[in-house]
């Protein structure tokens, strides 16, 4: 969703859009909140499914995390809701939910989102 105006979003009221990741074989569910018509910059809500890690791969844009419920696991640690875990442009990065339970985040880039995998 791209706006240039003031705009309200009820995230209960909006569905989990579900993503099929190939590299990972399963899907990841977002709701996209904004996305900068100018920058690309994106927030929206996602939420890893328990037991699912990103495995290592790269963006050509730095993302922010905050965790919201659950526990993000990622390459340099376990982080619990109220953490805030920022990846720079370019770092080599693996993050996920750990095997406990499901982990909603809201994540937010800095322009526009690819994900590139290491291997």
């Amino acid at each position: 969703m791209s706006q240039d105006k003031f705009f309200a979003i009820n995230t209960h009221e909006q569905p989990w859009e579900e993503r099929f990741n190939e590299k990972i074989g399963k899907a990841l569910f977002r709701k996209n909140l904004y996305t900068d018509p100018t920058t690309g910059a994106e927030i929206r809500l996602v939420k890893y499914p328990a037991g699912i890690i990103n495995p290592l791969h790269t963006h050509p844009c730095g993302h922010g995390m905050y965790v919201l419920e659950g526990t993000l696991v990622t390459h340099n640690g376990l982080f619990g809701p109220g953490t805030f875990v920022w990846f720079p442009e370019g770092e080599t990065m693996e993050h996920g939910a750990s095997a406990e339970g499901d982990v909603t985040v809201l994540f937010i880039t800095n322009k526009s989102f690819r994900i590139d995998y290491v291997a």
